[in-house]
């Protein structure tokens, strides 16, 4: 897979592919495909650049070319519509340092870290690792860590994918937020009911990492969406648990849109499915999930993500098209 990295994504397929070069698919995922998805062909206003796991002298993307898109996107109709996550792995040499320059010249808004990567396997948020990265972010005063969990990179950080650290630090540092992307999900292992203390992987681990902190709904922990919505979104039983178990556990307030594009292209499709999608009576009824009403709809997409990120009403109004 590093020989032809993203090569297995959906978006990869584009037609802007040659088959001529090895590496054309990477046109598919450029600069100009991503504000044409995301931008033209959604109904995106606002929306966080992100970083994939990597090595600080490997990067895919660096920090300079999502400052390049992010100017690009400057130019379009609103202002500041795109924000910068910085990639930091405070496992790897060099990372923990960098973070200055990101917070000092690149303004990122966030910190996008992953657990299940980098020497040894990869590291919690609780060890001494992970601990740095939080005192340096709050030092820094950018104090969102954006953790990748769920979805693991490969059999050898897998137990890093849990989130099983994410309520112990929650509760450590109530002033600093943290974003669990995908919500802890783990693609192909069936969402039911929580049980406490059952013991299950997936949005689970989340929960019950924050029942065992007493972290209740709320808090300073959110849930974002990203590739969880669009693998479940085909499974609306799946879909009506999982939704209902972050509504219910999290909170209304602390469900995150995300779609994971430009891997699998415009989301728009994930967009219309979202704004149709209701928990079914039955499992309301019995199981006190929340009914989706137009208020949590407008929440998840868009206004819950103003709190950690400290955005207000009228900048909204402001950076939307």
């Amino acid at each position: 897979r590093f020989a032809r990295p993203f090569s297995g994504m959906p978006k990869a397929d584009c037609e802007r592919g040659s088959a001529d070069d090895p590496r054309g698919y990477l046109a598919c995922l450029g600069p100009e495909e991503f504000v044409k998805d995301v931008f033209l062909d959604s109904d995106t206003d606002m929306m966080v650049l992100s970083f994939v796991p990597s090595a600080p002298d490997a990067e895919p993307v660096t920090i300079e070319a999502a400052d390049a898109v992010r100017r690009i996107v400057d130019e379009l109709e609103g202002t500041h519509r795109l924000m910068l996550h910085g990639r930091v792995n405070p496992n790897q040499p060099g990372d923990l340092e960098r973070m200055d320059e990101l917070a000092a010249k690149w303004n990122v808004c966030a910190w996008k870290t992953y657990t299940q990567f980098g020497p040894g396997g990869g590291y919690w948020l609780d060890d001494d690792h992970g601990l740095a990265l939080i005192e340096r972010a709050r030092n820094l005063g950018v104090k969102v860590i954006c953790i990748h969990k769920g979805l693991p990179l490969s059999d050898r950080g897998y137990a890093y994918s849990t989130c099983r650290d994410i309520g112990v630090v929650a509760r450590q540092f109530p002033d600093v937020s943290f974003i669990v992307y995908h919500a802890g999900y783990v693609a192909g292992q069936p969402e039911r009911a929580f049980e406490p203390g059952a013991g299950r992987d997936g949005v689970d681990t989340l929960i019950q990492s924050l029942r065992d902190n007493d972290i209740g709904p709320g808090s300073n922990v959110y849930a974002e969406l990203g590739s969880t919505w669009r693998y479940l979104m085909r499974e609306p039983e799946e879909a009506a648990h999982v939704l209902g178990k972050l509504f219910t556990h999290v909170g209304p307030r602390n469900v995150l849109w995300g779609t994971d594009s430009i891997w699998y292209g415009s989301p728009q499709d994930q967009i219309q499915a979202f704004r149709t999608f209701q928990i079914a009576e039955p499992l309301r009824e019995s199981l006190g999930y929340p009914e989706i009403t137009p208020e949590l709809r407008a929440n998840v997409f868009g206004l819950n993500a103003t709190r950690p990120y400290g955005i207000s009403a009228a900048e909204v109004k402001l950076r939307a098209r």
